[in-house]
């Protein structure tokens, strides 16, 4: 009886003391004064980690970003020297978003660089095991989604299409496709209509950073529809837009070479706007605003990319053994367009000026036939390839497809 009086005494004084020890604990720990003091120490230091984020302004380079670090003079001629003795090009544009990793753990030290080179690939340049850098290029996780689109056209296309918020890239792909068939300026009248189905691409923000294909189009004039539906094929090298009977939209030659233009002065007899007196005008003028782009009108090989006396500045392109094109009075040339440089149908060659002499700015357009200049507008153009066999079984599938995804995305609009 006296041992187990005396032990609940020893454990009753033990828990007496062990409650009081954690009261002085607690009154400590909630101290005001060591709140703040712990606070104002974990302010303080900084994390081993740290992520910086710039965004280029203008007149910046890559050195700059580098001084706003605060590296040491050794770190930062060890990214500058891996640079430049492994050749690594990167171009630095204003508002582009450029990532730094840190590590502050002794001296600070480059962990990873992430340069954006386009919409989908970004340059990373890192440490690596032996503590010296590498890089890589990475390709972007992007998201892919169809998209939807119709209105009715008052003005034009262009405007139409924007009020429906579709992306300048889009409309101007729309009208490539429909340029072999369609003049924008003459054959589009009030109340005709589109629709489209197209693809873009978000990244991890949901942000649209690119497009891929027009999967249908259709544009509808005076009542009457012109379908087209994309058809790729890789082993056969198929990439193209068909009506629905399988026959290729492309012809020989775009009748229009031009967006947004109005025939200012056709093929003929005129009166020469400088030198005076009659003269017969062997090709047609489009006016058009100062920088517009300008087409090539069929795929074909660069003859001649400089100046033409009265034509100012001009390209010539040999398209096949039967025609050729002359485009004058550019302001300049697209990037690449020089002699013999190969050149596809719809794509940009120059933009339209007033050199040479011209009264204004204006495209002047010449289509040459066997040496002989014609009239572009009433040239009756062969069409292009038509689907046979497999690849018409395979074109019909594809068509199918479209329909069906086409239909989905009007109901989810619904």
């Amino acid at each position: 009886m006296f041992l187990i009086t005396f032990a609940i005494i020893i454990i009753n004084t033990y828990d007496k003391f062990r409650s009081e020890q954690l009261n002085s604990i607690e009154n400590i720990l909630q101290n005001t004064y060591l709140h703040k003091t712990l606070e104002s120490i974990s302010n303080s230091l900084n994390p081993r980690f740290e992520k910086i984020n710039f965004v280029i302004g203008p007149g910046e380079n890559f050195n700059n970003l580098l001084n706003k670090i605060n590296l040491d003079k050794e770190e930062k001629k060890k990214i500058l020297d891996f640079i430049l003795s492994n050749k690594i090009k990167f171009n630095l544009y204003e508002n582009q978003k450029i990532s730094f990793d840190i590590d502050n753990l002794s001296n600070r030290k480059i962990v990873k660089i992430v340069i954006p080179i386009n919409k989908k690939r970004d340059l990373v340049i890192y440490t690596n095991e032996k503590n010296s850098f590498s890089s890589i290029e990475l390709k972007k996780e992007l998201v892919l989604a169809n998209v939807y689109r119709e209105n009715f056209i008052k003005s034009s296309l262009y405007k139409a299409a924007i009020e429906k918020k579709i992306d300048p890239n889009i409309i101007v792909q729309f009208a490539q496709i429909y340029g072999f068939q369609v003049d924008f300026q003459r054959d589009i009248r009030k109340n005709d209509s589109f629709q489209i189905v197209y693809e873009e691409y978000k990244n991890d923000e949901n942000k649209t950073v690119d497009f891929g294909n027009i999967l249908y189009a259709n544009l509808i004039l005076q009542g009457k529809s012109l379908e087209l539906f994309y058809f790729n094929s890789e082993k056969n090298k198929i990439n193209d837009h068909f009506e629905s009977n399988g026959q290729s939209i492309k012809k020989t030659l775009m009748k229009t070479p031009i967006n947004g233009a109005r025939l200012s002065s056709s093929y003929g007899m005129r009166k020469h706007p400088i030198l005076g007196y009659n003269k017969m005008h062997q090709g047609t003028d489009f006016a058009a605003p100062t920088g517009t782009p300008i087409m090539a009108s069929g795929t074909g090989v660069v003859l001649k990319a400089g100046w033409c006396g009265g034509g100012g500045n001009c390209v010539k392109i040999r398209h096949n053994s039967t025609y050729s094109t002359v485009y004058a009075h550019m302001s300049k040339f697209a990037r690449g367009i020089k002699k013999g440089v190969r050149v596809t149908q719809g794509q940009v060659i120059g933009y339209v000026g007033s050199t040479g002499m011209s009264t204004g700015p204006h495209l002047h357009y010449e289509v040459i036939k066997n040496g002989k200049k014609i009239n572009s507008q009433t040239l009756k153009l062969p069409s292009g390839k038509k689907l046979t066999g497999k690849n018409r079984e395979d074109f019909e599938i594809a068509k199918i497809k479209i329909n069906v995804l086409k239909s989905e995305l009007i109901n989810s609009q619904n």
